[in-house]
Formats: structure tokens, sequence, C-alpha cells
């Protein structure tokens, strides 16, 4: 499941009810070394294709549907997934795979240019990208293991990166994964400190053929649009191996760094 880890884990997926989310979740599922996935979203209960895959796993899936922005839906996120346990050990996460986001929407699109910024999408937009990864995390704090690996991994993007912005526009996009990069790099930092065989990592899928790239795909070679499996295998690949040594990186579904 993750590098370092002998026994059973368990892990949590966000955004689970589409696209990477679901994916992982499928292939996590697939390990015989995953003990249970908590697959959360906003209508996890109310989904077909996880309720597809309850079918055939039983309890190793534990569906909750939650809004990553409700603050009081996260308080209560660890009492239920302490209250689904059998034993306060087989309540701990070994991995939390943060896979919602936000890049357009009912009445959001990304900005062209600074006349079209509205403050209302920008606090969406951050609300989701930026604020819900750090606070999901501290939610979640009473279940992560101290004295065993674990793993955070959150899908950022290339263009949250500053060093690489050359074309500009995606104002409240590029801002809120840049936030959110800065975020968990310091999260990293703590938990040298906290949480010595932790591992925080933020990923960048390519361009993933989701609805949340929909509408940008025109311009995107072939051989560039990866499936939703193919980049869950890869991401995977590189939370399956990465170790405490390597936390706080910016990472692309190749292994790659990507410049802050």
């Amino acid at each position: 499941m993750i590098h370092g880890l002998d026994q059973p884990g368990r892990a949590l997926v966000t955004g689970a009810s589409s696209g990477i989310g679901m994916s992982v979740t499928t292939q996590l599922l697939a390990q015989v070394g995953v003990s249970q996935v908590v697959a959360v979203s906003r209508h996890a209960e109310r989904n077909d294709a996880l309720d597809a895959l309850a079918q055939i796993h039983g309890n190793r899936l534990l569906r909750i549907s939650l809004d990553l922005t409700d603050e009081g839906a996260l308080a209560a996120l660890p009492v239920r997934l302490a209250s689904d346990a059998q034993s306060p050990d087989a309540a701990r996460l070994h991995m939390v795979f943060n896979a919602a986001g936000m890049l357009h929407g009912p009445g959001l699109a990304p900005e062209k240019s600074l006349a079209s910024l509205r403050a209302d999408a920008l606090a969406s937009v951050f609300a989701l990208n930026a604020f819900a990864p750090i606070l999901l995390i501290q939610a979640l704090a009473p279940l992560l293991p101290r004295d065993v690996p674990l793993v955070f991994a959150s899908l950022s993007a290339r263009v949250g990166s500053i060093g690489d912005n050359h074309l500009g526009g995606w104002y409240a996009y590029r801002a809120s994964k840049a936030a959110q990069n800065q975020l968990l790099r310091t999260l990293a930092v703590e938990w040298r400190r906290t949480h010595p065989q932790a591992t925080c990592v933020l990923l960048h899928p390519g361009t993933v053929d989701t609805p949340l790239s929909q509408p940008f795909q025109a311009h995107v070679s072939a051989e560039k649009l990866f499936t939703p499996d193919r980049a869950a295998r890869q991401l995977l690949a590189i939370v399956h191996e990465i170790t405490p040594a390597q936390s706080g990186r910016f990472l692309a579904w190749d292994g790659s760094e990507v410049p802050w």
C-alpha cells in the first residue's frame, strides 16, 4: 500500500465518485494490503459506480457523503470513521488521497483577464482547492498514526507553479493551487517533528480526461491526454514508493519535480 507499512492499511479518498478519485478508489480496493477504502464525495452514498464497487467489496468500502467545504461536516468525519471501526487501531488511516478540486462550474469559469475576477468565484475556488485539503487533514489528525508510515497525497496542478507561470490567466485556479502547495509544504515541515514516519506529497496528474478538464482538451494531443485509470495508476505508483525523506515535494505523474 505504502512504503514501509507491514500491516493492512486503511485509506481515505476524496473526490471518490468520479474521475481520478474513482479510479484511485477502485485500484486501492484491488490491493490485498488495503483493509478498507473510505470513499468521500458530496454524493458518495448515491452514486452508481460506487454502488457497483460496494456490491463487489462489501464492508471494505465505506462511503461517506460530505462537502469538504463544510466545516461542521469535517469536524464530524473522524467520529464517523472511529464509530465504524471495530477497534481504535482499525480506525486509523494510513493513506489520505485528496482528489477533489474545482476549475469551473455553474456560473464559474477560468478567468482570461483581470477584468474577469470576482470575489465570490475566488472564494469558492479557494475554499475547495486550497483550504479543504489542509482542513481535512486537521480534522483527521486523531486518526493519523505516529508509529507507522502514513502518506497524505493531494492533487495539485502544474498551472499552480509560480515559477512555471508563463501564460497567465486562470487566476483563481492557479492561485488556489499555489496556496495549497504552500499550506501542505508547511504541513510537511511540521510533520518532520510530530509524525516522523509521515509523508506529504503534492501531485500533478497531467491532463486527464475528466469533467474538470473536458472544456479545455481541444489543443491537447492524444498521447498527452490520460485516462483516469492511467493517471491513478501513475500517481499511486509514486504514493506507494515515496518515503518521509521526500516529504514536502511537488511531483508530476512521471516522478519529476515541478517547480514551486
